[in-house]
């Protein structure tokens, strides 16, 4: 069914670990050549390592989402390593939990900035090489249900991720005449290295209860939904906002 990622030339932000890391690992395993981009490169070297022997191919790629020039010149590396660039990622993120009276403008820059404005220059440079190519592109901006409904103490966060949905729908517009699609994938609460131990603990089984569902997503609950917004087999979907959640955005006020 996703035969067509054989071969095809995408970069993942943010890929030195988490949910970047397995995107990377999935297309390679699909057999697309990945460009697996991040500022922790010994991280994305052990990965391209390791990637070795599957179908298609990881390359690390230095790239600081929380500069303008690095992206733009981690981009166009990145297309040069790959011979020409026809899916973006955009899944580098951070998040802090804070009260929203304490949030600094130092906290709200550095979400905000990465979050939204290094996703949306990410883009940007993506789709005018895209645009030079004159072939077809997709962009698969990675979202959150937090972009949809709120929860407490992640105010910066949450209006990152709501910023990026209508970023999604709004770039979708205006590239859709180069054969560009724009859409994102907004994931649930997704069991990680960083908070397997949260989930555990009497607090995030708690939280697991308010999931219709009764579980936390596990990063292979994303491999349809992602793989259908890279590939052919979305070719018709453009601004669409993707939830995999467990039914959490519609569960009971």
């Amino acid at each position: 069914m996703f035969e067509d990622l054989k071969g095809k030339r995408v970069l993942v932000t943010g890929a030195s670990s988490g949910l970047g890391a397995h995107f990377a690992r999935l297309l390679a395993e699909r057999g697309a050549h990945v460009a697996a981009a991040a500022r922790r490169t010994d991280r994305l070297a052990a990965l391209a390592q390791a990637a070795a022997g599957l179908p298609g191919k990881i390359v690390p790629v230095s790239l600081d989402v929380g500069s303008v020039a690095a992206i733009e010149s981690g981009i166009a590396a990145a297309a040069s390593l790959l011979g020409g660039l026809d899916v973006l990622v955009n899944n580098a993120g951070v998040g802090e939990t804070e009260q929203a009276l304490s949030v600094s403008e130092a906290q709200w820059d550095a979400q905000l900035d990465v979050n939204l404005k290094g996703c949306f220059f990410a883009a940007q440079a993506a789709a005018k090489i895209m645009v030079d190519q004159a072939s077809s592109g997709a962009i698969v901006n990675i979202a959150s249900i937090l972009g949809e409904r709120v929860a407490g103490r992640v105010a910066p966060y949450a209006i990152s991720k709501a910023g990026l949905i209508q970023m999604t729908k709004a770039l979708a517009l205006e590239w859709a005449r180069h054969a560009i699609r724009v859409n994102a994938l907004a994931p649930g609460y997704i069991v990680t290295d960083i908070n397997r131990e949260f989930f555990a603990s009497e607090a995030g089984e708690a939280l697991k209860k308010r999931i219709p569902m009764r579980r936390a997503g596990e990063l292979e609950d994303l491999d349809g939904p992602f793989l259908l917004l890279c590939s052919e087999a979305g070719r018709y979907m453009t601004g669409a906002v993707v939830a995999a959640d467990g039914g959490h955005l519609v569960s009971g006020l």
